[in-house]
């Protein structure tokens, strides 16, 4: 199935051979440009797929402010060289949802370690001195998402849904709203989470969830071609 069904228009980071051809254990990653898509597949002239061996040709159109969508759990599949080619490109002011911040010197770490993120929404931020002290010293914003629903505020994203209702996070501070995402200088909280809606579904309370969407997505693969269809191992 085409995931360009889902996102466009459809680009990739991948090397430049015949459309099933093995990428490189570095530079196998593929990168979509993942606002909402219209009725069109990546086949479509609109779509205009380029591959490319380069990481940082790739990612080199990439503006400062971006909301990058970046692929990978903990530490295992992320697109290291997409990463990497960042740091080269030194885009500034990125919003990075993921699973994770990295490591001090790996993964989101890096580039967290050059101040290129001003934002992270992820579910897991632990094993990172750097983001912590970047955090509480109030240079960087956090927003805390349950990995569950992380993934689905993506997935609900590129297909177009605009929010959905999970039970996860009800009667806590992700559905009450007051946890800090950003901090003063002084650890007073400068910017503190909204609470969201809640409706009752068969006895039940349920949290409104907005979905994400990003400008661009930054996924590591073993194959791809130029339909969309992608093949992890």
């Amino acid at each position: 199935m085409s995931a360009c069904k889902f996102f466009s228009p459809l680009r990739k980071a991948i090397s430049p051979q015949s459309p099933w051809e093995k990428t490189s254990c570095i530079i196998a990653a593929w990168m979509i440009q993942s606002k909402p898509c219209g009725s069109y597949f990546s086949t479509s002239s609109h779509q205009n797929a380029k591959f490319y061996s380069d990481p940082v040709e790739a990612v080199k159109d990439i503006p400062d402010g971006s909301t990058l969508l970046v692929g990978g759990f903990g530490l295992c599949g992320i697109p290291e060289n997409l990463i990497a080619g960042l740091l080269k490109t030194g885009v500034k002011g990125i919003t990075a949802v993921s699973n994770n911040a990295g490591v001090d010197n790996f993964g989101l770490g890096l580039l967290l370690k050059t101040n290129q993120i001003k934002r992270m929404v992820s579910s897991y931020v632990g094993e990172n001195a750097e983001f912590e002290r970047q955090y509480l010293e109030g240079e960087l914003e956090v927003e805390l998402v349950p990995q569950g629903t992380l993934a689905e505020r993506v997935r609900a994203g590129g297909a177009g849904i605009p929010a959905f209702f999970t039970p996860t996070g009800f009667g806590t501070l992700i559905q009450e709203g007051g946890a800090p995402i950003k901090y003063n200088k002084d650890r007073t909280v400068a910017i503190a989470s909204k609470p969201k809606e809640v409706r009752e579904f068969n006895g039940r309370q349920y949290v409104m969830e907005p979905s994400i969407t990003g400008d661009f997505a930054l996924v590591k693969a073993w194959k791809a071609d130029r339909a969309g269809n992608v093949i992890f191992r």
